[in-house]
Protein backbone atom coordinates (compact mmCIF):
# COMPACT_ATOMS: atom_id res chain seq x y z
CA UNK A 1 0.00 0.00 0.00
CA UNK A 2 1.74 3.25 -0.86
CA UNK A 3 -0.63 5.68 1.03
CA UNK A 4 0.93 8.66 3.02
CA UNK A 5 -0.93 11.50 2.25
CA UNK A 6 -4.53 11.30 3.37
CA UNK A 7 -7.28 14.50 3.45
CA UNK A 8 -10.38 13.82 5.64
CA UNK A 9 -13.21 16.26 4.41
CA UNK A 10 -15.50 17.22 7.15
CA UNK A 11 -14.57 18.19 10.68
CA UNK A 12 -17.41 16.87 12.40
CA UNK A 13 -17.34 14.58 15.55
CA UNK A 14 -16.59 11.33 13.13
CA UNK A 15 -14.46 13.41 10.97
CA UNK A 16 -12.12 14.73 13.87
CA UNK A 17 -11.74 11.01 14.72
CA UNK A 18 -11.01 9.19 11.38
CA UNK A 19 -8.43 11.84 11.19
CA UNK A 20 -6.51 12.00 14.45
CA UNK A 21 -6.93 8.06 14.21
CA UNK A 22 -4.99 8.02 10.74
CA UNK A 23 -2.54 10.90 12.00
CA UNK A 24 -1.90 8.18 15.32
CA UNK A 25 -0.94 5.57 13.07
CA UNK A 26 1.59 7.15 11.25
CA UNK A 27 -0.05 8.86 8.03
CA UNK A 28 0.51 13.04 7.20
CA UNK A 29 -3.50 14.03 7.25
CA UNK A 30 -4.98 17.02 6.37
CA UNK A 31 -8.59 18.17 7.83
CA UNK A 32 -10.37 20.05 5.16
CA UNK A 33 -14.09 21.70 5.84
CA UNK A 34 -15.56 24.69 4.43
CA UNK A 35 -14.45 27.81 6.55
CA UNK A 36 -11.47 28.75 9.60
CA UNK A 37 -14.32 28.18 12.23
CA UNK A 38 -14.99 24.91 11.60
CA UNK A 39 -11.36 24.27 11.48
CA UNK A 40 -11.16 25.67 14.93
CA UNK A 41 -13.73 23.44 16.26
CA UNK A 42 -12.09 20.63 14.56
CA UNK A 43 -8.80 21.53 16.32
CA UNK A 44 -10.48 22.02 19.83
CA UNK A 45 -12.27 18.84 18.87
CA UNK A 46 -8.59 17.04 18.39
CA UNK A 47 -6.82 17.90 20.96
CA UNK A 48 -9.97 16.75 23.78
CA UNK A 49 -8.72 13.54 21.90
CA UNK A 50 -5.32 13.26 23.19
CA UNK A 51 -6.02 12.29 26.78
CA UNK A 52 -8.89 9.85 25.78
CA UNK A 53 -6.11 7.83 23.96
CA UNK A 54 -3.84 7.69 26.61
CA UNK A 55 -6.50 6.65 29.40
CA UNK A 56 -8.00 4.35 26.98
CA UNK A 57 -4.66 2.80 25.00
CA UNK A 58 -1.88 3.76 27.19
CA UNK A 59 -0.49 6.50 24.56
CA UNK A 60 2.36 8.76 25.84
CA UNK A 61 2.27 12.43 25.74
CA UNK A 62 5.09 11.97 22.97
CA UNK A 63 3.20 9.86 20.69
CA UNK A 64 -0.41 11.91 21.23
CA UNK A 65 2.01 14.89 20.24
CA UNK A 66 3.36 13.44 17.62
CA UNK A 67 0.00 12.72 15.39
CA UNK A 68 -1.44 16.24 16.13
CA UNK A 69 2.02 17.60 14.25
CA UNK A 70 0.92 15.28 12.09
CA UNK A 71 -2.18 16.97 10.79
CA UNK A 72 -2.78 20.12 8.92
CA UNK A 73 -6.14 22.21 8.48
CA UNK A 74 -7.19 23.61 5.51
CA UNK A 75 -10.34 25.48 3.97
CA UNK A 76 -9.26 25.37 0.59
CA UNK A 77 -10.25 22.16 -1.47
CA UNK A 78 -7.53 22.41 -4.37
CA UNK A 79 -4.71 22.94 -1.33
CA UNK A 80 -6.53 20.19 0.62
CA UNK A 81 -6.08 17.55 -1.56
CA UNK A 82 -3.25 18.52 -3.72
CA UNK A 83 -0.94 15.45 -2.27
CA UNK A 84 -3.77 13.32 -1.10
CA UNK A 85 -3.64 9.52 -1.76
CA UNK A 86 -6.85 8.83 -0.63
CA UNK A 87 -9.65 11.35 0.38
CA UNK A 88 -11.99 10.05 3.50
CA UNK A 89 -15.22 12.38 3.10
CA UNK A 90 -17.44 12.48 6.31
CA UNK A 91 -19.95 15.58 5.39
CA UNK A 92 -23.09 16.01 6.36
CA UNK A 93 -25.68 13.10 5.19
CA UNK A 94 -27.66 15.19 2.88
CA UNK A 95 -27.59 13.81 -0.94
CA UNK A 96 -26.89 17.54 -2.43
CA UNK A 97 -24.40 18.28 -0.39
CA UNK A 98 -22.29 15.12 -0.92
CA UNK A 99 -23.09 15.44 -4.51
CA UNK A 100 -21.80 19.65 -5.37
CA UNK A 101 -19.20 18.02 -2.67
CA UNK A 102 -17.72 15.15 -5.27
CA UNK A 103 -18.13 17.18 -8.25
CA UNK A 104 -16.22 19.63 -6.85
CA UNK A 105 -13.87 17.27 -5.41
CA UNK A 106 -13.40 15.69 -8.90
CA UNK A 107 -11.94 18.55 -10.69
CA UNK A 108 -9.39 19.50 -8.14
CA UNK A 109 -8.23 16.23 -7.04
CA UNK A 110 -4.94 14.19 -8.31
CA UNK A 111 -5.91 11.40 -10.81
CA UNK A 112 -3.59 9.01 -8.29
CA UNK A 113 -6.55 9.95 -5.37
CA UNK A 114 -9.34 7.53 -4.08
CA UNK A 115 -12.24 8.78 -2.73
CA UNK A 116 -14.08 6.98 -0.02
CA UNK A 117 -17.62 8.11 1.57
CA UNK A 118 -18.03 7.79 5.32
CA UNK A 119 -21.58 7.91 4.75
CA UNK A 120 -23.70 5.83 7.38
CA UNK A 121 -27.19 5.84 5.06
CA UNK A 122 -26.24 6.66 1.82
CA UNK A 123 -24.50 4.33 -1.02
CA UNK A 124 -22.10 5.27 -3.31
CA UNK A 125 -23.27 4.70 -6.23
CA UNK A 126 -25.50 7.94 -5.72
CA UNK A 127 -22.59 9.80 -5.65
CA UNK A 128 -20.14 7.49 -8.21
CA UNK A 129 -20.75 9.54 -11.49
CA UNK A 130 -20.29 13.15 -9.99
CA UNK A 131 -16.91 11.95 -8.28
CA UNK A 132 -15.70 11.43 -12.65
CA UNK A 133 -13.42 8.50 -11.06
CA UNK A 134 -16.60 5.62 -10.12
CA UNK A 135 -14.13 2.77 -10.42
CA UNK A 136 -11.62 4.53 -7.56
CA UNK A 137 -14.78 5.31 -5.22
CA UNK A 138 -16.12 3.17 -2.52
CA UNK A 139 -17.66 3.60 1.07
CA UNK A 140 -15.45 3.21 4.15
CA UNK A 141 -17.21 3.48 7.14
CA UNK A 142 -16.02 4.08 10.96
CA UNK A 143 -17.96 3.48 14.29
CA UNK A 144 -18.24 6.15 16.80
CA UNK A 145 -15.08 5.95 19.14
CA UNK A 146 -13.16 4.54 16.50
CA UNK A 147 -10.12 4.38 18.92
CA UNK A 148 -12.00 1.48 20.31
CA UNK A 149 -15.07 0.79 18.17
CA UNK A 150 -12.43 -0.08 15.51
CA UNK A 151 -14.91 -0.81 12.95
CA UNK A 152 -14.14 0.27 9.58
CA UNK A 153 -17.17 -1.40 7.02
CA UNK A 154 -16.19 -1.28 3.52
CA UNK A 155 -18.55 -1.74 0.94
CA UNK A 156 -17.98 -1.85 -3.06
CA UNK A 157 -20.78 -0.19 -5.82
CA UNK A 158 -20.97 -2.32 -9.01
CA UNK A 159 -17.82 0.21 -10.73
CA UNK A 160 -15.23 -0.28 -7.97
CA UNK A 161 -11.90 -1.75 -9.08
CA UNK A 162 -11.07 -4.30 -6.49
CA UNK A 163 -7.78 -3.30 -6.63
CA UNK A 164 -9.06 -0.33 -4.84
CA UNK A 165 -11.28 -2.41 -2.45
CA UNK A 166 -8.02 -4.42 -1.44
CA UNK A 167 -6.11 -0.99 -1.14
CA UNK A 168 -8.25 0.32 1.41
CA UNK A 169 -9.01 -3.09 3.34
CA UNK A 170 -4.98 -2.91 3.91
CA UNK A 171 -5.41 1.07 4.70
CA UNK A 172 -8.21 0.17 7.09
CA UNK A 173 -5.55 -2.29 8.79
CA UNK A 174 -2.79 0.34 8.84
CA UNK A 175 -4.61 2.50 10.73
CA UNK A 176 -5.70 -0.05 13.44
CA UNK A 177 -9.11 -1.10 12.17
CA UNK A 178 -11.14 -4.31 11.62
CA UNK A 179 -11.73 -4.23 7.91
CA UNK A 180 -15.42 -5.50 7.36
CA UNK A 181 -15.80 -6.28 3.80
CA UNK A 182 -19.13 -5.74 2.01
CA UNK A 183 -19.38 -6.75 -1.48
CA UNK A 184 -22.61 -5.68 -2.35
CA UNK A 185 -24.09 -1.94 -1.46
CA UNK A 186 -26.72 -2.56 1.60
CA UNK A 187 -28.50 0.68 2.71
CA UNK A 188 -26.81 0.88 6.38
CA UNK A 189 -23.86 -1.30 5.72
CA UNK A 190 -23.96 -3.73 8.57
CA UNK A 191 -24.13 -2.12 11.75
CA UNK A 192 -26.39 0.37 10.75
CA UNK A 193 -29.11 -2.27 8.95
CA UNK A 194 -28.85 -3.28 13.04
CA UNK A 195 -28.38 0.24 14.28
CA UNK A 196 -31.29 2.36 12.79
CA UNK A 197 -34.21 0.48 13.05
CA UNK A 198 -33.32 0.48 16.76
CA UNK A 199 -32.98 3.99 16.94
CA UNK A 200 -36.19 4.85 14.69
CA UNK A 201 -38.08 2.38 17.07
CA UNK A 202 -36.86 4.65 20.29
CA UNK A 203 -37.61 8.07 18.44
CA UNK A 204 -40.73 6.20 17.26
CA UNK A 205 -41.70 6.06 21.26
CA UNK A 206 -40.62 9.53 22.14
CA UNK A 207 -42.73 11.11 19.24
CA UNK A 208 -46.03 9.00 20.05
CA UNK A 209 -45.29 10.61 23.76
CA UNK A 210 -45.05 6.54 24.96
CA UNK A 211 -42.21 7.22 27.36
CA UNK A 212 -39.32 10.00 27.59
CA UNK A 213 -35.95 9.46 26.82
CA UNK A 214 -34.10 8.01 30.61
CA UNK A 215 -37.32 5.36 30.62
CA UNK A 216 -36.55 4.85 27.38
CA UNK A 217 -32.98 3.90 27.83
CA UNK A 218 -33.32 2.66 31.23
CA UNK A 219 -35.71 -0.46 29.57
CA UNK A 220 -33.34 -1.52 27.05
CA UNK A 221 -30.68 -1.16 29.30
CA UNK A 222 -32.07 -3.21 32.37
CA UNK A 223 -33.40 -6.06 29.95
CA UNK A 224 -30.40 -6.28 28.47
CA UNK A 225 -27.30 -5.63 29.74
CA UNK A 226 -26.73 -3.03 27.70
CA UNK A 227 -23.98 0.07 28.55
CA UNK A 228 -26.48 2.13 26.33
CA UNK A 229 -29.60 3.11 25.88
CA UNK A 230 -30.85 4.56 22.00
CA UNK A 231 -31.14 7.97 23.64
CA UNK A 232 -27.45 7.91 25.14
CA UNK A 233 -26.05 6.45 21.09
CA UNK A 234 -28.02 8.93 19.51
CA UNK A 235 -26.13 11.65 21.84
CA UNK A 236 -23.09 10.33 20.68
CA UNK A 237 -23.72 10.14 17.23
CA UNK A 238 -25.20 13.41 17.07
CA UNK A 239 -28.54 15.01 16.53
CA UNK A 240 -27.83 17.21 14.01
CA UNK A 241 -27.22 13.55 12.07
CA UNK A 242 -30.53 11.99 13.36
CA UNK A 243 -32.18 14.82 11.96
CA UNK A 244 -30.66 14.79 8.72
CA UNK A 245 -31.38 11.61 8.34
CA UNK A 246 -35.21 11.71 9.62
CA UNK A 247 -35.62 14.50 7.07
CA UNK A 248 -34.17 12.27 4.26
CA UNK A 249 -36.51 10.06 5.43
CA UNK A 250 -39.66 11.93 5.51
CA UNK A 251 -39.27 14.09 2.06
CA UNK A 252 -38.54 10.33 0.51
CA UNK A 253 -41.90 8.91 2.08
CA UNK A 254 -43.86 12.30 3.32
CA UNK A 255 -44.52 10.26 6.91
CA UNK A 256 -46.26 12.66 8.70
CA UNK A 257 -44.80 11.10 12.12
CA UNK A 258 -41.82 11.22 10.32
CA UNK A 259 -42.50 15.49 10.07
CA UNK A 260 -43.41 15.82 13.46
CA UNK A 261 -40.30 13.86 14.83
CA UNK A 262 -38.12 16.35 12.64
CA UNK A 263 -39.70 18.90 14.40
CA UNK A 264 -39.74 17.65 17.67
CA UNK A 265 -35.92 17.24 17.21
CA UNK A 266 -35.23 20.88 15.37
CA UNK A 267 -37.39 23.04 18.20
CA UNK A 268 -36.61 21.10 21.21
CA UNK A 269 -32.83 20.16 20.83
CA UNK A 270 -31.32 21.35 17.88
CA UNK A 271 -32.26 25.63 17.99
CA UNK A 272 -31.88 25.13 22.21
CA UNK A 273 -28.00 24.14 20.96
CA UNK A 274 -28.68 20.62 22.82
CA UNK A 275 -26.99 18.75 19.81
CA UNK A 276 -25.48 16.07 22.05
CA UNK A 277 -22.40 14.73 23.88
CA UNK A 278 -20.16 16.90 21.76
CA UNK A 279 -21.91 20.40 22.96
CA UNK A 280 -22.63 19.08 26.01
CA UNK A 281 -25.97 18.52 26.05
CA UNK A 282 -28.46 16.63 24.32
CA UNK A 283 -31.00 13.90 25.54
CA UNK A 284 -28.97 13.60 28.37
CA UNK A 285 -26.38 16.92 30.34
CA UNK A 286 -22.68 15.92 29.89
CA UNK A 287 -20.07 15.42 31.53
CA UNK A 288 -21.53 12.70 34.43
CA UNK A 289 -25.01 11.80 32.28
CA UNK A 290 -27.68 10.32 34.41
CA UNK A 291 -27.89 6.91 32.85
CA UNK A 292 -24.17 6.87 34.49
CA UNK A 293 -24.99 7.12 37.79
CA UNK A 294 -25.49 4.08 40.21
CA UNK A 295 -29.30 4.81 41.16
CA UNK A 296 -30.14 4.77 37.27
CA UNK A 297 -30.85 0.98 36.62
CA UNK A 298 -32.50 1.20 40.38
CA UNK A 299 -36.65 2.38 39.70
Amino acid sequence: MDYQNITVAGSGVLGSQIAYQSAFKGFNVTVYDINDEALKNAQDRITKLKPLYQKDLGATQEEVNAAYARLSFKSDLSEAVANADLVIEAIPEVVTIKTEFYTNLGKVAPAKTIFATNSSTLLPSQFAEATGRPEKFLALHFANTIWKNNTAEIMKHPGTDMNVFDEVVKFALAIGMVPLQLYKEQPGYILNSLLVPFLDAAESLLVKEIADPETIDKTWMIATGAPLGPFAILDIIGINTSLNIVEAKAAATNDESLNKLANLLRTKYIEKGKLGRASGEGFYKYPNPSFEKPDFLKG
